[in-house]
């Protein structure tokens, strides 16, 4: 059976197209949709997302490999992406990848055993002011030491599965510079 976006999802291209001058430009947003829909980014995926932009499969290669936010091999339930850039860095961000791999069993660039997380190492998160900082889903974790991974990972689990989407409920969003209240 062939790779097929969903009638919904169709819907959702269309109205991205119309906010772009071009399909080009609404390439970013089309391989987030696509993601979203499929989990991940397969080389059908990629195909589908330029035919039905109308767009050189190699530039939407080019771009879903480009950024780190698209996944090319299936991920776990939700995605954890932890900062070691230079502020997280110096201010811990290694311990607390380090904390992070100990506690789920897993190197970054790996899944767990259950599926439930994948844990990249991230170069930047853009949340420099609050290192270190880690995502998962949408939801920014900032000044996260080692001795909050656990309470992070209980929040984690609470949050909606595959919320690294465009699906990701407004209620568990967080971006940098907002506190929890």
């Amino acid at each position: 059976m062939a790779t097929a976006f969903s009638p919904q999802a169709e819907q959702k291209i269309q109205d991205i197209c119309r906010r772009y001058p071009n399909t080009q430009a609404a390439c970013l947003p089309v391989l987030h949709l696509a993601q979203d829909e499929f989990g991940y980014l397969s080389d059908e995926v990629l195909d589908l997302v330029a035919d039905r932009l109308s767009l050189p499969k190699s530039h939407v290669f080019g771009v879903a490999t480009f950024y780190t936010m698209y996944h090319r091999q299936p991920v776990g339930k939700r995605v954890l992406m932890m900062c070691t850039n230079v502020s997280c860095m110096l201010r811990g961000g290694y311990d607390t990848l380090h904390k992070l791999e100990q506690t789920l069993g897993v190197k970054a660039g790996g899944t767990t055993a259950d599926g439930e997380f994948t844990l990249i190492e991230e170069e930047c998160l853009a949340a420099c002011a609050d290192a270190p900082a880690m995502i998962c889903g949408r939801k920014y974790f900032l000044n996260l030491t080692p001795d909050k991974v656990e309470e992070a990972l209980a929040e984690c689990r609470k949050l909606p599965a595959h919320s690294h989407g465009a699906t990701a409920s407004a209620s568990a969003t967080q971006t940098p510079g907002q506190k929890k209240h």
